[in-house]
């Protein structure tokens, strides 16, 4: 991989928003349900961001773990951010010590193709699912958006993405005038994060670990390992990962997050679905990814909630459908068996509930079923 560069052209800037549709409605709740500091949220994306793209070379992304933020999101009343970071501390120690001492690489083996291909095609279908959701509050923003995006997506000039954007921005300002008024009072204030050297309790910290940490391993594990090395090394051959290496980093991002006031991170298959999707090819998109969330951080911090607010749920809903599209797609492979075939759907459907324990009935089915199913 030494011999490989990223490239930061036209198409790379096109990739690099296609992991919006789960970025920015996971980083607006952290913002306004739980109130955790935007420049401290933005600024671990940032960060994170770049340092990936650097290190791997190819479109891994940065995203929040969801099972930690679907639930916290969900019980605001009942998770504290003490919980949470503590829940994010306690997941960087864990996989640091699954990539050193390589335990990872004894767990991977049990993996099988079907277990693997299931979980991305089930995950593939629940963010179709979930961009339906987002499209039906607007519909016909959706359904304008759709239309762009046939009419658009074979020409290659400019990113498609980076047209339905701003499609997406100028109906979300002329349906919603006194967003422009905020927007033009918007005044550059630099800001950096300050680092708490006590962001829990100790009580929190138990307590993240158990309703937050424990249940995100599964998911992780899945999802973000497994799912994204498989897909990463199916796309780009010549720059094969592994599951050790995607542990280490995954630790990495955990145990530094927190003491600025951070959220949860790990790397997902269907982040690099949309990235790849709309035009990435190397690790350049996520670098100019992070250097975008980096200066947002920076420099706009006090003005973030109105800035992402920009972008209109129905559009990053058609987003999140297309790259959960394009996540489905990459789950077809013909080689396997009747046997192979009934395991990845079975271990799909699940994964539409819950990634973490299709993981496990994938490895039970495996287990239990005969060859000559």
């Amino acid at each position: 991989m030494s011999g490989v560069k990223n490239r930061y052209n036209l198409l790379e800037i096109g990739g690099s928003f296609g992991d919006l549709g789960t970025l920015l409605p996971f980083v607006l709740s952290y913002i306004s349900i739980l109130k955790f500091n935007p420049v401290s949220v933005l600024f671990g994306f940032g960060v994170f961001n770049i340092m990936t793209g650097l290190l791997y070379k190819t479109p891994i992304p940065v995203q929040p773990m969801k099972a930690i933020g679907s639930f916290s999101i969900a019980h605001p009343g009942q998770v504290s951010q003490g919980m949470i970071t503590g829940a994010g501390l306690f997941s960087g120690l864990f996989w640091l010590f699954m990539s050193f001492s390589g335990l990872i690489k004894h767990i991977e083996k049990i993996f099988k193709t079907s277990v693997v291909k299931g979980i991305m095609l089930g995950l593939g279908v629940a963010f179709m699912t979930e961009g339906i959701k987002m499209m039906s509050k607007g519909p016909l923003l959706a359904v304008i958006t759709i239309v762009l995006f046939l009419v658009l997506h074979r020409q290659t000039r400019i990113p498609v993405i980076l047209i339905l954007l701003l499609f997406g921005v100028i109906a979300e300002i002329l349906t919603k005038p006194l967003l422009l008024k905020e927007i033009m009072q918007i005044k550059l204030s630099f800001e950096i994060p300050a680092v708490n050297l006590e962001p829990f309790k100790f009580k929190e910290f138990m307590a993240g670990v158990v309703f937050l940490a424990l249940p995100q391993i599964p998911l992780t594990t899945g999802n973000g390992l497994m799912a994204v090395v498989a897909e990463n090394n199916e796309l780009f051959p010549e720059r094969q990962i592994t599951t050790q290496k995607t542990a280490l980093t995954t630790g990495l991002m955990n145990i530094l997050s927190p003491w600025w006031g951070g959220v949860p991170l790990c790397h997902g298959a269907g982040g690099m679905a949309g990235h790849v999707r709309f035009g990435a090819r190397t690790g350049g998109a996520t670098v100019m990814l992070g250097a975008v969330l980096l200066i947002l951080a920076l420099f706009f911090g006090k003005s973030l909630t109105i800035l992402l607010q920009l972008f209109p749920l129905a559009v990053l809903g058609v987003i999140l459908f297309l790259a959960g599209a394009e996540l489905a797609r990459s789950a077809y492979y013909r080689e396997g068996s009747q046997r192979d075939f009934y395991i990845m759907v079975t271990t799909a459907g699940t994964a539409l509930w819950n990634a973490g324990a299709a993981l496990l009935v994938g490895l039970l089915l495996d287990r239990l079923l005969k060859e000559e199913f």
